[in-house]
């Protein structure tokens, strides 16, 4: 029965900032599922650092995925801050309108791809913002992945290694709201 369970199964919740505490365990969880073929890999040890770093933005956002009680599958980011917009020098000339949501995790439990959630709750994530652009980075090694992305209205601008032991990633940007 499991198997025919669909996005439209999922209740998606949104949380903020003032929430983190409640939900820390939870990402960092789905996190460890979503990724459990590469957690040997020192940076993806890393991410509670970077939920704590993302939760701490007082304007971060979260939707998380539940199947039942269950999270499967959650989004965050934050509200780039203004003027320090890093994607703008992947851009000659930048876009005039420019107040930018950073989209900085997606994770969707193993068990739970391939049904619709990632675009259900990147949708949910972006829905309703007041932000002009929306930028994320995608492993260029995940070519389906950025194929996905530019699917749903994210085009890749540039490529970009933000930490000397993350991997290279795609700079993909997408103005809002996302075409439907």
């Amino acid at each position: 029965m499991e198997s025919s369970l669909s996005a439209a199964d999922l209740v998606v919740r949104r949380f903020a900032h003032k929430d983190l505490p409640r939900i820390r365990q939870a990402l960092i969880d789905v996190h460890a599922d979503a990724h459990a073929d590469a957690m040997d890999d020192e940076f993806n040890q890393r991410f509670p650092w970077f939920v704590d770093h993302w939760g701490g933005h007082p304007e971060f956002a979260c939707v998380i995925a539940f199947d039942g009680e269950e999270p499967v599958a959650f989004a965050y980011g934050a509200p780039a801050n203004p003027n320090r917009e890093w994607w703008r020098e992947h851009l000659e000339p930048a876009p005039e309108k420019d107040r930018t949501f950073s989209f900085s995790e997606l994770a969707v439990r193993t068990k739970w791809r391939k049904r619709g959630v990632a675009h259900a709750l990147s949708r949910a994530l972006l829905e309703d913002r007041p932000e002009d652009l929306a930028v994320l980075l995608v492993d260029v090694t995940h070519p389906r992945v950025q194929a996905l992305y530019e699917s749903w209205g994210f085009r890749k601008v540039g490529e970009r290694r933000p930490f000397p032991d993350s991997p290279v990633y795609a700079v993909m940007l997408a103005e809002l709201p996302l075409p439907r």
